[in-house]
């Protein structure tokens, strides 16, 4: 088995451990509170925006007449907003797991499985703050530069997956090796497993587009960040 096939056979298993399965929901139930108050708030008057904005093209009038050409603005208006508000969901989780779920996931995580890894301690809650800022601040500038594209049919499913796994690795890594790695040793997995932590982001990005369970999915994608890096980090210590 792949080390990137081990981490999510693993973090499934770990699901069994108490109070794992509730750190997986909790976040994404919080960032869907969040966003949803805010559309219920602000969602309309948003809608009205865009759709007054996508209608001032005047090829609108003269593709579908002016009725029509005020129904297609607020149909595009209605998409729009649902495509801004997905990703934010999702990346509000992520920085909640990142910040307050993952070190209490991590803590379970390493006494049940890597009790043998020597606490290094290279990192801090106020360094994993900043690495979700800047995490967040690096997927922030990708959403606005490529949402134009999302409406192009194939990239709408594409750009937001490619987004979500750079945050996933970005904000995880830190996170799952703060405990036991040392500065060196994290540089060392970050440098040496680049590829892999992003297409285990990828694979937990995937699980986004799983109905239900894209409840668990920005909690899970921690959870498999866990174990892929304390085995990279116990691995690279035997010297394997």
């Amino acid at each position: 088995m792949t080390p990137i096939a081990t981490s999510f056979s693993r973090a499934l298993r770990s699901l069994s451990q108490r109070g794992i399965l509730w750190h997986l929901i909790w976040p994404t139930l919080a960032a869907i509170a969040l966003w949803g108050v805010l559309a219920w708030l602000f969602g309309g008057t948003l809608s009205a925006w865009l759709a007054g904005a996508v209608g001032n093209f005047s090829w609108l009038g003269g593709l579908f007449g002016d009725q029509g050409a005020a129904s297609a603005a607020s149909v595009t208006a209605g998409i729009v907003v649902i495509l801004l508000l997905l990703p934010l969901i999702y990346v509000t989780a992520a920085m909640i797991v990142a910040v307050f779920a993952l070190p209490l996931i991590l803590e379970r995580v390493a006494a049940h499985d890597y009790a043998d890894l020597e606490l290094r301690r290279f990192g801090s809650q106020a360094g994993s703050v900043g690495n979700a800022l800047v995490a967040l601040c690096w997927y922030l500038a990708g959403f606005v530069l490529t949402l134009p594209l999302w409406l192009i049919p194939g990239l709408g499913v594409v750009l937001p997956l490619l987004l979500s796994a750079y945050l996933n690795q970005r904000a995880y890594r830190y996170d799952a090796l703060m405990q036991h790695a040392d500065r060196d040793e994290y540089r060392r997995v970050v440098s040496g497993q680049r590829s892999q932590l992003m297409l285990v982001g990828l694979g937990a990005g995937a699980l986004n587009y799983v109905p239900l369970v894209n409840l668990l999915a920005p909690a899970f994608a921690g959870l498999a960040f866990v174990h892929f890096c304390l085995e990279t980090l116990r691995r690279m210590r035997a010297g394997k």
